[in-house]
């Protein structure tokens, strides 16, 4: 069976080289992006027909609406509001993501979020990638509260909804997607769920594909499929997340056909936040958590975002969060390295569509008190002029205080980095972070020289930072801490020869080179630890796996042996 692949335009949710989502689900691809919009900005183009008899396929049933606030099921108090609130469901997945704790990170190093659920159950936050927990925050809530939804895509040159209904396109399920109302259980209705928890064992076994997926929260030896069988009793919605966030990626993310821009002044919790700085290959994705206002006319924006290699969500302070909003890969000015305006690439701050019926088809629209806030997708100089907008917006913050927050971004960088030496995505977030110290040295009264020789390591060096669209190393999602500490002893090593000659020599940057990772893995032999280096293995999508060798970026840095 041919591979589901999902192209590269963000980051992306593909299948593992040792088996995959398509060998696992039955189906065939590619899934792309619905295409570019026109002057409506897809606001009413049609889905499928509500009126179709999708009982086989039928994940949950849409009982309730987006818009609703006066139905009895609205009027219940919930895990954020109270009764009789006003609020409609949009609004409350806003005030659901809010309301979420504040919690200490499995490993203690950063803060995460405590998930509640609609009955009773706390979980720490999964360990996602950035894009996947943008759609397993929007997915769960739909899928609790039974309210329409729909992502859009194109498989085969047709189109194909994930949604409340099933997998399908107009003429039915898509290929040979699960008929989830027949193959999997939903137990809703049960009264024994407060002593007994049902479980799915198979459901237990299902995991993310495109790298490791393991849910430590959980316990030892767990996946994600675990995780969702903790939180849903309509084991359907948790069949059917798994397979979602392992067929589509931020590409469908920030798909003008499953969201839609925003003006900075209305930017509210649960909002996405999208980093792009190229056409292919890694980007960033953030979810807004918290809005507060700060005195009449500023805001701070707290963020979550998890990473890859996968993550807990990890909290960005409005300082940090920032930095992301004004950033010229957030849609801003300029031009990127593809010679593509950054406000062409999809980056920016976004809001999920609602699905609504609207004349009989199910339809990705807006909420009708969001119309005001939205820009369309061709709009480019309004798109282009939101990140100067939310410098002036957020919080302002002090030189020192910018410092200090763009040197935790580093340090939470090489924190990643420690446990997966080959993440792409961690070497780019610690340069980025370091950019944007540069920008600010002359406010500080200190020069990029200074600051380098006072806060770069040698791993700094040692794992540079890579072209995603040349480098085999950043689809290489399993790499190991013990790989970490060899690479790292290697350098040392390396480094201590050098001193005995008397000569500064830069270390070598872990990549692929022409003779693969023999360089690391004949070390790692050599002192006996030759079992606890892993081979390369294709983690995601990888067009560039047959590259001679990986390209370093230019370094911005100064030169190791100029410090």
């Amino acid at each position: 069976m041919r591979r589901l692949s999902i192209l590269l335009l963000f980051l992306v949710a593909c299948a593992d080289t040792t088996g995959g989502a398509d060998e696992e689900w039955g189906m065939d691809g590619p899934v792309e992006p619905v295409p570019a919009p026109g002057k409506e900005d897809s606001q009413y183009r049609k889905g499928l027909f509500v009126n179709t008899n999708t009982t086989r396929t039928q994940v949950w049933t849409a009982r309730n609406k987006w818009e609703d606030t006066d139905t009895p099921a609205a009027r219940a108090a919930g895990l954020a509001w109270a009764a009789n609130s006003g609020l409609t469901w949009d609004e409350k997945y806003a005030k659901w993501l809010e309301s979420l704790e504040w919690i200490p990170s499995l490993d203690n190093y950063s803060t995460t979020v405590r998930l509640t659920t609609p009955w009773g159950k706390t979980l720490p936050s999964p360990y996602l990638e950035c894009a996947e927990m943008g759609m397993f925050l929007r997915i769960t809530f739909a899928a609790w509260y039974e309210l329409p939804l729909q992502f859009e895509a194109i498989a085969n040159g047709q189109r194909v909804y994930f949604g409340h209904y099933g997998v399908r396109t107009v003429n039915g399920r898509f290929a040979e997607s699960p008929e989830f109302g027949v193959a999997y259980k939903d137990y809703t209705s049960s009264t024994t769920w407060r002593t007994s928890w049902p479980k799915d064992q198979a459901l237990r076994k299902r995991k993310l594909w495109g790298g490791v997926d393991e849910q430590p929260e959980l316990g030892a030896n767990q996946v994600f499929g675990a995780y969702v069988d903790e939180i849903h009793l309509n084991k359907r919605a948790a069949y059917f997340t798994v397979m979602t966030l392992n067929y589509l990626s931020s590409q469908n993310l920030a798909d003008t056909a499953n969201t839609y821009n925003i003006v900075p002044e209305a930017v509210r919790a649960g909002d996405i936040l999208i980093e792009r700085w190229q056409k292919n290959g890694i980007g960033h994705t953030l979810v807004v958590k918290e809005v507060k206002p700060i005195g009449a006319a500023s805001l701070d924006v707290t963020t979550i975002s998890g990473s890859m290699p996968r993550r807990q969500g990890v909290k960005q302070s409005g300082q940090s969060s920032k930095g992301y909003f004004t950033s010229e890969y957030t849609g801003g000015e300029g031009v990127s390295d593809d010679g593509v305006e950054y406000s062409k690439l999809g980056g920016g701050i976004k809001r999920w569509r609602v699905t609504k019926n609207v004349g009989g088809y199910w339809t990705n629209t807006w909420m009708n008190a969001d119309e005001a806030h939205w820009i369309n997708s061709l709009d480019y100089p309004r798109i282009a002029a939101r990140p100067a907008r939310f410098q002036s917006l957020l919080g302002q913050v002090t030189p020192q205080q910018m410092k200090t927050e763009l040197l935790a971004q580093i340090a939470d960088a090489r924190h990643h980095l420690e446990q997966y030496p080959a993440s792409c995505s961690a070497r780019e977030r610690r340069e980025q972070a370091f950019r944007m110290l540069y920008g600010i040295a002359w406010e500080l009264g200190t020069t990029q020289a200074a600051l380098d020789d006072q806060y770069r390591t040698q791993a700094d060096y040692v794992l540079g930072e890579l072209e995603y669209t040349k480098s085999k190393t950043c689809c290489w999602n399993s790499s190991t801490s013990a790989m970490y500490d060899l690479v790292m002893k290697k350098a040392a090593a390396d480094q201590a020869s050098a001193d005995s000659r008397n000569v500064c020599e830069a270390p070598v940057v872990f990549k692929s080179r022409a003779d693969g990772y023999k360089y690391w893995a004949d070390y790692a032999a050599s002192i006996g630890r030759g079992a606890e280096w892993r081979a390369w293995s294709e983690d995601e999508s990888c067009p560039q796996k047959n590259v001679a060798a990986d390209t370093e970026t230019e370094l911005e840095a100064t030169p190791y042996c100029s410090l």
